[in-house]
């Protein structure tokens, strides 16, 4: 997958996350490995590839927020 996903940081007046990051990583990454284990189950409907290109597009999200996350916390920019 070449599209960029652009995650805007959800911020209050003081620059306090108002999205707890680790959750929002911890969903993306759940949702890739059930979707993995729906396909080692046989789930019907569902394509290996498509399913694996998937699951690592949401992993890399995730990491792009956490780095995100990191670099707001620590005062500079990703």
């Amino acid at each position: 997958m070449n599209r960029e996903v652009t995650l805007p940081l959800i911020v209050d007046d003081r620059g306090t996350l108002q999205v707890a990051a680790a959750d929002v990583s911890k969903l993306l990454r759940t949702v890739g490995g059930r979707w993995v284990r729906l396909v080692e189950a046989g789930e019907q409907g569902l394509d290996e590839d498509t399913v694996a290109a998937l699951t690592i597009e949401l992993a890399k999200l995730a990491d792009r927020i956490d780095v995100a996350c990191i670099a707001h916390s620590s005062g500079r920019t990703p």
